[in-house]
């Protein structure tokens, strides 16, 4: 392989990265290598920010880890787009880990057995304590929270003075929040 006009080995260069820290080793493998690895991740289904990432992080593996490079188990290139196809599979991961976990549609799990018990206690409570307010109260009661209209919707429809709903609203609260004081 031609680097520069003189022939060069990619092994060697590794070797020197490892050995010496070389620099300009450095410089020529990624020069050589850097556009292959690139094409090699686009091939492989990655965007093209996706492979500029992954080259530069093949490439710093490469830089940190020389030392482990052994020729007489892979060659230069083999090794260097391992590297590259690890950290692909590692990078889809994380992005596949992350798009499942950020679903908004996603159905809340069910709530335990005992959250559902102690919510039907606590509604029968305070269906027991609404029988305790009069026709009018549960009217509104009923408008406000259960129909969630604004208090304003409620006068309008029921034909009477805000005030008034408002007053009904306070009494019943009043009522209820004793009455389920009460059955503690």
């Amino acid at each position: 392989m031609q680097i520069d006009g003189r022939s060069a080995d990619l092994s060697g260069l590794i070797l020197n990265i490892a050995r010496d820290g070389d620099r300009s080793s450095f410089a020529a493998l990624f020069t050589v290598l850097a556009p292959k690895v690139k094409a090699y991740l686009l091939r492989l289904g990655a965007t093209h920010a996706q492979a500029e990432e992954w080259v530069q992080d093949t490439f710093l593996t490469v830089w940190r880890k020389a030392a482990y490079f052994d020729p007489a188990r892979a060659g230069a290139a083999t090794w260097i787009f391992t590297i590259a196809r690890n950290l692909r599979i590692d990078g889809v991961r994380r992005d596949r880990r992350a798009s499942i976990s950020e679903d908004p549609f996603e159905p809340e799990p069910p709530p335990p057995a005992d959250a559902r018990l102690s919510a039907n206690e606590r509604d029968d409570k305070v269906r027991e304590a609404m029988q305790d307010l009069s026709q009018d109260q549960i009217q509104v009661v009923r408008l406000s929270f259960f129909e969630d209209k604004p208090h304003s919707v409620i006068a309008a429809e029921l034909g009477l003075p805000l005030g008034t709903v408002k007053s009904r609203l306070r009494l019943a609260m009043t009522r209820l929040r004793h009455a389920l004081e009460d059955a503690r």
